[in-house]
């Protein structure tokens, strides 16, 4: 990579502490049981999604909104986050924002349609207090198993995804007396099961000296917009394959094959995040693991779209492993470069701009789709986008040195 704006070097990455957090098997815990609920409440409106509709007659779009508005106030609220972490610090931050989603996610199923829009864009805007407080706190506690610490908490994010989509119907709603306020209360609510056990089972952290506290990112640096480009040209994969998956298969004909696309795509985020358990410490800052995951995750999603029957579902794999390794291993950047504050605000930008991108490139491919009445065209921008995207990871910078995770 590129060395021409360092911010973290090799030397300082081993002379920092080996931990200042608590034990490596609470730090674990913690970790992985708040990466949860990074994803698990958003994900289970989907599945409930057509009783809401009936219950508060709400048409396709306000639907769809359920589970994109979270993912909008991610990049609405991202910046405040990393502001907040700057006055409280990341941990009071990530206890308030884990408190924030148990009751403001609870809350969906308090009110009339107002009500839950209003619960769904509060919860969205605890989700981005979590997304740069869990980096930022990973330098504190761990600062010599970034890559470790982000495949563990990560791991909790894919687990927590495939969780809500697949269980709510199955598990919880029967548990829940086919009341889909009461299943939506049912998963939320444990949220304050991490907020009690980072309360409990960590200390606050002292800063160094020398940390400044800054909150808002140098936008003239380079850094932080390629993270941002690329991360959200990796969830652009993975969501716009999710929201077109459909479209695609019933414009050619494979419209039953739907629920086998969405079981394949989805369940390889879970062996991306195993086998990242073992490659991370070798793939995690490096460029040609990055490139050639974006490359895999582009030709397999192109393959989706030329290929018909089982031979096109067949790709899904490949790309959706890809799109899980991308996410990982652009997550664990911002924690490698910089350090308190510092990270917070890298991280926090690199996901309002990753969330901007995934929510406007897949909405421009239903555009496409529709100018043009061919469902195919839907994947077109995402190919575009990821396509421009690719050779800024080789402008990223020299990653530290890993040797010893």
């Amino acid at each position: 990579m590129n060395a021409r704006v360092p911010r973290f070097t090799g030397k300082d990455y081993m002379d920092a502490p080996t931990q200042k957090g608590p034990s490596t098997p609470i730090v674990l815990l913690l970790l992985w049981s708040t990466g949860l609920y990074l994803r698990l409440t958003v994900l289970v409106a989907p599945p409930l999604a057509p009783r809401i509709a009936r219950d508060l007659d709400l048409g396709q779009a306000a639907t769809g909104a359920l589970t994109t508005l979270p993912i909008l106030m991610l990049a609405v609220a991202g910046l405040a986050a990393s502001w907040l972490i700057s006055r409280i610090g990341a941990r009071r931050t990530l206890i308030a924002a884990l408190v924030l989603v148990a009751f403001s996610s609870s809350a969906r199923g308090l009110g009339d349609a107002a009500a839950l829009f209003t619960a769904t864009a509060i919860m969205g805007i605890a989700i981005a207090g979590i997304q740069p407080a869990l980096p930022t706190l990973l330098t504190e506690w761990w600062p010599s198993r970034i890559a470790l610490g982000t495949a563990v908490y990560m791991n909790g994010m894919l687990v927590g995804e495939v969780m809500g989509s697949t269980l709510t119907l199955p598990v919880m709603l029967p548990l829940a007396d086919d009341d889909w306020r009461l299943a939506l209360v049912f998963w939320s609510l444990p949220a304050l099961i991490p907020a009690l056990g980072v309360r409990l089972l960590s200390r606050p952290w002292q800063p160094d000296g020398d940390d400044p506290g800054h909150w808002m990112p140098n936008w003239r640096k380079p850094l932080v917009w390629q993270l941002g480009i690329l991360l959200g040209a990796s969830g652009s994969i993975f969501f716009g394959t999710n929201a077109y998956m459909g479209t695609v298969l019933e414009g050619r004909g494979d419209g039953e094959l739907l629920t086998e696309a969405l079981v394949m795509f989805n369940t390889t985020q879970l062996l991306a995040s195993a086998l990242m358990f073992w490659l991370g410490r070798y793939w995690i800052g490096r460029s040609l693991p990055l490139m050639i995951m974006m490359a895999v995750g582009l030709c397999g999603l192109t393959g989706f779209v030329i290929l018909p029957g089982w031979l096109g579902l067949a790709t899904l794999i490949p790309t959706g492993l890809a799109a899980g390794m991308l996410l990982i291993l652009m997550v664990a950047l911002p924690p490698l470069y910089t350090r308190g504050t510092d990270t917070a605000a890298l991280a926090a930008t690199m996901f309002a701009i990753g969330s901007i991108t995934n929510f406007f490139v897949p909405l421009l491919g239903g555009l496409v789709a529709d100018i043009t009445d061919s469902p195919p065209l839907a994947i077109l921008p995402i190919l575009l986008y990821g396509a421009v995207a690719l050779p800024v990871v080789w402008r990223l910078p020299e990653r530290p040195d890993l040797s010893q995770e």
